[in-house]
């Protein structure tokens, strides 16, 4: 019991000793801050609304595409006598972009060279020579150790067809 009495003095002595503080210079220091005048905050910046653009250059060749160099723009002309085999069963890899497949190897079996191309779906399909690839009615003319040559067929835009070469690159990882 003498414990308890003797803590019980020494916390009331201790509390009587904090009391007595003087906070005085921390009221100053308040009525310091009180008087001065408040600051202006900046108004919100207003932007100006988003305009989209049309894009309405679809006859123009596509900003993706390599542009047609001097020797390939003489097949370019019309011909008459070109258009597209409608009635020919479309194959596989006619239902892809050319700009989606990927040329990733080749193999050749019995004396003839099959290019592995890959169509971005997680399949690779073996293609030779005169196999059709790419929604331009895309012919395949050469297949090389890096490269596959083809030949698409695509609307000149009036009422004629042109033939477009175009190449798959061997892609190296």
């Amino acid at each position: 019991m003498k414990n308890n009495t003797a803590f019980l003095i020494v916390m009331l002595g201790l509390l009587a000793g904090c009391s007595s503080q003087d906070h005085s210079d921390l009221t100053v220091f308040m009525a310091d801050v009180k008087a001065k005048p408040a600051g202006q905050i900046e108004p919100i910046p207003t932007f100006t609304p988003y305009e989209p653009f049309d894009y309405s250059v679809t006859q123009m060749r596509s900003p993706f595409q390599r542009p047609v160099t001097i020797e390939n723009l003489v097949q370019l002309l019309p011909a008459s006598s070109i258009k597209p085999d409608e009635n020919r069963v479309k194959e596989y890899l006619e239902q892809f972009p050319i700009e989606s497949l990927n040329m990733v190897g080749t193999i050749s079996q019995k004396g003839v060279l099959w290019a592995l191309i890959d169509d971005n779906d997680g399949n690779v399909h073996y293609v030779k020579e005169g196999n059709y690839l790419g929604m331009d009615h895309g012919k395949i003319r050469i297949v090389g150790e890096s490269h596959v040559q083809v030949m698409e067929i695509i609307t000149n835009g009036v009422d004629g067809w042109v033939e477009r070469p175009r190449n798959l690159e061997l892609i190296e990882e």
